[in-house]
């Protein structure tokens, strides 16, 4: 049950969830696993979504040497695998038309400030690729955001805690109870549960489907961005 006081912090995921996807991550990650003589399609790809990408690219690469496709998995072949997946994913946010912002993200986190709430995103993907996103969005701390925590800046990704447990710090939050975490996928929610957040909310859609989010247990599956507020308790029209 979600508590009755209101958030002080929502963290939010990026792709996918704020940052408009079509699954141009799961793309690119089975492109360089195929490249390095894998066998990955985007939905094996799509099924390590919101991972650490070092850590998504070593199970799937497991996966396919269960499958008997590929060669040992070392550090240096998924660091290797790891740069030619950064190579198309930050090319994509660089040029590629269709990068924009889920409907309604900037106006909630506007709300969201407005009112006293802190804001944060967190992400699988590393500082360099959340750079050129960030840009390509014209979002920035502290302008846009409180803060932005990415995978490489923690000891452990989702669906540890740490990322939401970093951001918490950073912006000076000490209870997770009075905490919310957005994604749109299993370890999204995997996180929010594993930081104790009182509010882990999952977005349906492409990704996931509200069937497979809710074997996960958020505390609230919604269909879109703009019903986030909703689900906080909170009226921004009032």
């Amino acid at each position: 049950m979600p508590p009755k006081l209101p958030p002080l912090l929502v963290v939010f995921d990026m792709a996918g969830t704020t940052v408009h996807d079509r699954s141009d991550v799961a793309r690119c990650l089975a492109d360089a696993l195929r490249k390095a003589g894998f066998q990955c399609d985007e939905a094996l790809a799509n099924t390590r979504m919101g991972m650490a990408k070092p850590l998504a690219i070593a199970e799937l690469a497991a996966v396919s040497l269960e499958r008997g496709v590929g060669r040992v998995v070392t550090p240096g072949l998924v660091g290797e695998i790891h740069r030619d997946f950064l190579d198309a994913i930050n090319e994509h946010y660089r040029t590629h038309p269709s990068v924009r912002a889920v409907e309604g993200a900037a106006e909630i986190f506007a709300a969201l400030r407005h009112r006293g709430v802190k804001v944060a995103l967190d992400t699988g993907f590393s500082r360099p690729t959340v750079e050129v996103i960030l840009a390509r969005l014209g979002w920035s701390v502290p302008a846009t955001l409180d803060a932005v925590v990415t995978s490489d800046e923690v000891a452990r990704g989702r669906p540890a805690p740490d990322l939401l447990r970093e951001a918490m710090r950073r912006c000076g939050v000490t209870e997770s109870a009075r905490c919310a975490h957005v994604g749109d996928t299993p370890s999204d929610v995997g996180e929010g549960l594993a930081a104790g957040a009182g509010w882990n909310i999952a977005i349906a859609g492409p990704s996931h489907s509200a069937e497979q989010l809710a074997a996960c247990r958020p505390t609230h599956i919604v269909g879109a961005l703009t019903a986030v507020p909703a689900a906080l308790g909170l009226d921004f029209a009032a």
